[in-house]
């Protein structure tokens, strides 16, 4: 399987695995059957007047047929562009299949890209979805037309080599209980430079430093503890590389 290599700013090589065709025509299968029955829940709001009153009289139920017509059709339009904006790359059938979109620089996209992905998702869908199938079949790194005009792919979520090297050659401990569950908010670079900042910190004692990156810490996870900061930083790399490791 095809991959990409980041190079972080933290001087950290993470290689992510470019999605199988398999998984996005899943994830994509999820996706309709969410909005199928999603269809059919506003279908349901024409045929229960219709059961059990009759008909309405065409003053109601013309507007009720348009409202039900844009409630139904929305979704199906700007499903993909809504998820993927406000749930950092993912859709509902992404999320299920652990990918996500992401550029071929290993930043985020712009909203900017995910408008074009979205938009040429009109020539992908094209024979049934088709066009898309060959392009991502054809391509070196699993890309439709839509993200090679916007330079992203779609790749698994977590990356599969760098990563012990990103947690400062942390590894899980088999039976580790998890402190802060919390920890699983954060991102890869995230916490790459946390273990950065932290090494340097600790070498140097410089406790304030700890303390601003534990605050940061914090307020980016919601955790509450009366651990010491370096304790507590030390504690939060131990449970997210437990968590990103699935064990």
């Amino acid at each position: 399987m095809s991959s990409i290599r980041v190079h972080t700013a933290q001087n950290v090589t993470l290689e992510y695995e470019i999605a199988s065709l398999g998984d996005r025509i899943v994830a994509a299968i999820i996706d309709y059957v969410i909005l199928i029955a999603w269809a059919m829940l506003c279908a349901m709001l024409l045929v229960v007047p219709l059961v059990s009153g009759g008909r309405p009289s065409e003053s109601s139920f013309g507007p009720l047929v348009i409202l039900v017509a844009f409630l139904a059709y929305a979704p199906l339009v700007f499903y993909n562009l809504v998820c993927e904006v406000f749930l950092n790359g993912q859709s509902i059938g992404k999320k299920a299949r652990n990918i996500k979109v992401m550029r071929l620089d290993g930043t985020a996209p712009s909203i900017g890209d995910y408008l074009l992905r979205w938009l040429l998702r009109i020539i992908d869908l094209q024979f049934a979805g088709l066009v898309a199938i060959i392009s991502i079949a054809a391509s070196q790194r699993g890309q439709r037309l839509g993200d090679m005009a916007a330079g992203t792919t779609v790749v698994k979520v977590r990356p599969t080599t760098g990563f012990e090297t990103t947690l400062g050659g942390l590894s899980s401990i088999a039976g580790y209980q998890v402190v802060f569950p919390q920890v699983a908010v954060l991102a890869d670079h995230d916490v790459a430079l946390v273990r950065q900042l932290l090494q340097q910190a600790s070498a140097r004692g410089n406790y304030e430093v700890l303390n601003q990156i534990a605050n940061k810490v914090k307020t980016l996870t919601g955790i509450q503890t009366d651990l010491q900061d370096e304790p507590f930083l030390k504690t939060v790399l131990r449970d997210y590389v437990h968590l990103a490791t699935g064990n």
